[in-house]
């Protein structure tokens, strides 16, 4: 999370990330905290010195209580500077010290105020009854000539209760904007963690999208090369023709790769720049694949091909395209059907089948992860795709998939 720009205008409690009023931890000061302390200071020493002021001009006061006065109260002050470390039992010693010291009362509303603002509701609650329970005592034992017991103790309570009353509204003020720091923090966390799901999850779709392509054109390959291989005698023209398509696929193949590596690398929201494949382009799949010398039967009942939604036809492409490239790996020279049917509000259904093969080949290492892809693709898109033998020993693959209307 962002820091603030000047900490040293914040108090400790909230430049530090921890809670106001955490006892575990202790912060430096801040500028702010210096600031305080010195003017609390000089506030509780300011109204004890007009409180011996006060007593020295009663002509009836020995001066050796006004010096023993003047001492307290001095040393009441300079305690103040404690008040961040120990604030309670600060606070209980000068309640103590204020029942005969009226010196200390400037010192004491201090150290309430600080308790108030460093400590949870029942601890400033207990100190809070202690000194209101103690406030008559002093008028009693050193009654002010000038003002009356009651009026004396009605002041004292007041004064009590509004330090605290203001500690308390403080603290509140600091829980909530170390409440609403902690908010941030999580909402930034949590950005983050978005972001880094949507990025696997891009990439995901990445590898499959690699998996697809790369998969149809390495097998082209592979096919082919195996002819050459096992078929060395080959008339001129078929080794032609079956290096052109080795030579052409391996160019595709590594253009494929180029792009892939590219999203890779400057990942992009769209993919307005990226060549996609959809019901248009079926047909220039299947004429490739004719090209490499496949039977493939294309029957296409859409009227409107291009109508169809973007990511459903690429679904449609690539399950035709993986459908094609199973065949020409574990049924080579058997004819293969591509069906293609249906319209807006019944949904596109895509099947593609061959028989098993009738001539022996070199078998072509597969995984079956093209098919796992597939069905997650297809799932994810709203639809369904169940695939496995048929009768006789060929294979089929078999998607329907949503097109709202």
């Amino acid at each position: 999370m962002t820091r603030t720009e000047y900490p040293w205008l914040l108090p400790s409690a909230m430049a530090d990330p921890e809670l106001p009023g955490d006892r575990g931890t202790r912060s430096r000061r801040t500028v702010r905290d210096w600031v305080v302390d010195i003017v609390a200071f000089l506030c509780a020493a300011g109204l004890g010195m007009v409180t011996v002021a006060a007593i020295d001009a009663d002509q009836s006061t020995p001066d050796g209580i006004v010096f023993v006065d003047s001492l307290i109260g001095a040393a009441a002050c300079c305690a103040l500077w404690v008040r961040r470390r120990w604030p309670v039992g600060l606070a209980v010693a000068l309640t103590v010290v204020s029942t005969v010291e009226p010196v200390a009362a400037g010192a004491l509303l201090v150290a309430l105020f600080s308790v108030a603002v460093h400590r949870p509701f029942r601890p400033v609650a207990l100190v809070g009854a202690g000194a209101l329970a103690v406030a008559p005592i002093q008028p009693y034992l050193r009654p002010d000539p000038s003002t009356s017991f009651i009026a004396s103790t009605v002041i004292g309570v007041l004064l009590i209760l509004l330090v605290l009353s203001w500690g308390m509204v403080v603290r509140s003020r600091r829980q909530l904007v170390v409440t609403l720091r902690e908010r941030a923090r999580r909402a930034e966390t949590e950005a983050g963690l978005r972001a880094e799901q949507a990025q696997r999850l891009a990439r995901e779709d990445i590898a499959r999208e690699m998996h697809d392509v790369l998969a149809h054109r390495l097998t082209l390959l592979s096919v082919h090369a195996g002819a050459l291989e096992f078929r060395p005698d080959a008339p001129p023209a078929e080794v032609a023709r079956a290096a052109g398509v080795i030579r052409d696929s391996a160019h595709e193949a590594l253009q494929d790769l180029r792009e892939i590596i590219g999203v890779l690398r400057s990942p992009r929201d769209d993919e307005g720049d990226r060549p996609q494949p959809t019901l248009a382009t079926l047909d220039a799949l299947v004429a490739e694949s004719r090209l490499a010398g496949m039977k493939v039967t294309l029957d296409n009942g859409l009227t409107d091909p291009e109508a169809a939604p973007a990511a459903t036809g690429r679904t449609v492409y690539r399950i035709a395209q993986e459908g094609l490239t199973n065949a020409r790996k574990h049924a080579p020279g058997a004819e293969v059907t591509v069906t293609v049917s249906g319209g807006p509000g019944q949904g596109i259904t895509v099947e593609v089948r061959n028989p098993a093969p009738t001539e022996p080949f070199e078998q072509v290492p597969g995984s079956g992860q093209g098919l796992i892809g597939l069905t997650e693709r297809a799932t994810l898109a709203g639809g369904r795709l169940d695939h496995g033998p048929g009768p006789g020993g060929g294979f089929g693959v078999r998607a329907w998939l949503p097109w709202s209307s």
